[in-house]
C-alpha cells in the first residue's frame, strides 16, 4: 500500500530523502543537508526560489505538497539578472 502522507525529494546533488506532505521547504532542505539561499523570508524577495517538478516555488513561503507521481525533483533557480 502506497504511503500518501510522505513523499521522496530528489535534490540537485542527487541526494533522496523522504518528506511529509505539509512540510516546511526550508526544514527539509536542512534534513538533506542543502542550503535554500534566502532573504526576506516573507516571499517578496525571491532569493529563496527553487524548481519543483520544473514549477518556481519560493521556499521560504511553501510547503511540500502532492504532485504528479511519488517523487519530486528540486533544481534550484537561475536567474540571469541576479
Amino acid at each position: 500500500m502506497k504511503d500518501l502522507s510522505h513523499i521522496e525529494l530528489i535534490w540537485p546533488d542527487g541526494k533522496t530523502t523522504i518528506e511529509s506532505l505539509g512540510s516546511d521547504w526550508l526544514n527539509a532542505a536542512l534534513n538533506a543537508n542543502i542550503e535554500i539561499p534566502v532573504g526576506c523570508l516573507k516571499g517578496s524577495c525571491g532569493a529563496c526560489e527553487i524548481d519543483v517538478n520544473g514549477r518556481t516555488i519560493r521556499a521560504c513561503i511553501s510547503k511540500i505538497d502532492i504532485q504528479d507521481g511519488s517523487k519530486i525533483n528540486i533544481d534550484f533557480t537561475s536567474d540571469p539578472y541576479w
